[in-house]
């Protein structure tokens, strides 16, 4: 299988099976449409010109390296994947299933994920990092995200946390990297000293332009966030040296011009950005529409192209969806199966019960067990374990299927019932996103 496309005036060919990225020239790129699926060409040989003959000679050449209509290679490792026996390796701790903003599009209720308002113990706490260590077999390096609600609601809780896990690595040969997400409202100095301190990355909240922001990410009386997060912000990011943090963002429908809000972002001096598309029911004003996605194809592509021209001038900055490794990139594995959702990587609430991800907490059969006694829900896990792309009829004939692993299962299951579901507008912004962070690569001349 391979996927061609033309952007900022490069003629870009993917090999989908060895992930090989060619550039070619005009002739070469149009001579690919008389080639069929198997790669084999579909016109007399003796028809073609000179030239042609010589470019069908170069695409017989990489056919010869299968760098070009390669053999499928993932299905035959694909029962050592389904017979791998996946350790958890991560947890996301609901330390806080509250809020002190009210985001209209927070899929978390503010917080309260289906459920009542409530805190994480010190019991639940340590229960929860005794169980990742229980659970994580012989890998060595552990993550845990600090996440809510507002985690800085129970900061104290977290510096506990962190505190018995330190104590634990010395005892079972463990390493934690720690991290956190943050509206910032609650930051301080103390605070971001040991956020600074002890924390590998931390993911700070914020739309983009102000009007934006404050349209979607209100005070509890209905204020805006901006005015009094920004600052905050900024002076988390520059605390950092800007590494190891990212300033996130949602794009709505009410803002499909979103690359002014990357731009926004990077003018404050945010180097690490990410701004993301909502998820929302359809019957919601600022939820995206299948409308809406020439439009923000059209935002992707710009957004590209300025990022290569402030690259130039020496104004470049990071932007999440384009950082794309080419040379190497995720394992086997990883490509097939994607974050790891209910096996590697699971959420514990304030309770200490167990769910696949922050995004199905609360949601009634998603239930896995708890930090107390382990999983228990072993069926919902196996459905989580043979949740890859080959599983999903919609994937298997995507160009795109080994970047994006198949996307988001919470999202797969909101849209369309199952974790075995994709959500197609997601997945059409996916491909464009990847299309532009190649045009990126091959622009940059990178070695792809």
């Amino acid at each position: 299988m391979i996927h061609k496309y033309q952007l900022n005036g490069h003629n870009i060919v993917i090999d989908v099976n060895s992930g090989a990225v060619h550039l070619l020239d005009e002739e070469a790129y149009e001579l690919l449409n008389n080639y069929n699926e198997e790669g084999r060409l579909t016109v007399s040989a003796a028809g073609l010109s000179v030239s042609q003959q010589e470019a069908a000679a170069e695409i017989e050449a990489l056919k010869q390296q299968d760098l070009l209509f390669s053999p499928e290679i993932y299905q035959e490792v694909l029962d050592k994947v389904e017979a791998r026996q996946p350790v958890v390796k991560a947890l996301c701790l609901h330390v806080a299933h509250d809020c002190n903003l009210k985001c209209r599009y927070c899929f978390a209720e503010e917080g309260e994920y289906h459920g009542r308002r409530s805190m994480m113990s010190k019991e639940v706490g340590k229960a929860a990092i005794d169980f990742l260590i229980k659970n994580s077999g012989g890998r060595r390096n552990l993550e845990v995200d600090f996440f809510g609600g507002e985690p800085l609601m129970n900061f104290e809780l977290v510096k506990e946390v962190v505190e018995y896990g330190r104590e634990q690595e010395a005892l079972y040969d463990k390493k934690f990297r720690f991290t956190i997400t943050t509206n910032g409202v609650l930051l301080n100095e103390e605070i971001q000293a040991y956020i600074n301190a002890h924390m590998h990355n931390v993911v700070l909240s914020l739309d983009g332009r102000q009007e934006v922001n404050d349209a979607m990410r209100k005070t509890k009386n209905g204020k805006g966030s901006y005015e009094t997060i920004l600052p905050k912000l900024r002076q988390m990011a520059e605390s950092r040296e800007h590494k190891n943090y990212y300033v996130r963002g949602t794009f709505t429908r009410n803002n499909l011009d979103f690359s002014k809000d990357v731009l926004h972002l990077a003018d404050l001096g945010f180097s690490q950005v990410s701004v993301e598309p909502v998820v929302g029911p359809e019957e919601e004003d600022y939820s995206i529409s299948r409308e809406d996605l020439p439009e923000l194809f059209k935002e992707y592509e710009k957004l590209a192209l300025e990022m290569l021209k402030r690259e130039k001038e020496g104004k470049d900055f990071n932007f999440f969806h384009y950082m794309i490794d080419l040379s190497g990139g995720p394992c086997v594995a990883k490509r097939l199966v994607g974050c790891g959702a209910g096996t590697e990587y699971l959420a514990v609430t304030p309770d200490g019960e167990l769910y696949p991800c922050h995004q199905f907490t609360g949601l009634e059969g998603f239930k896995m067990g708890t930090v107390f006694e382990g999983v228990m829900n072993h069926e919902l896990r196996e459905e989580f374990e043979g949740c890859h792309v080959f599983a999903k009829k919609d994937c298997r004939e995507c160009w795109a299927k080994y970047y994006c692993s198949g996307g988001c299962a919470a999202n797969g299951y909101n849209m369309g019932g199952s974790i075995y579901s994709v959500y197609d507008i997601g997945c059409q912004l996916q491909r464009k996103r990847i299309e532009c962070a190649i045009m990126i690569k091959a622009q940059e001349g990178g070695n792809i």
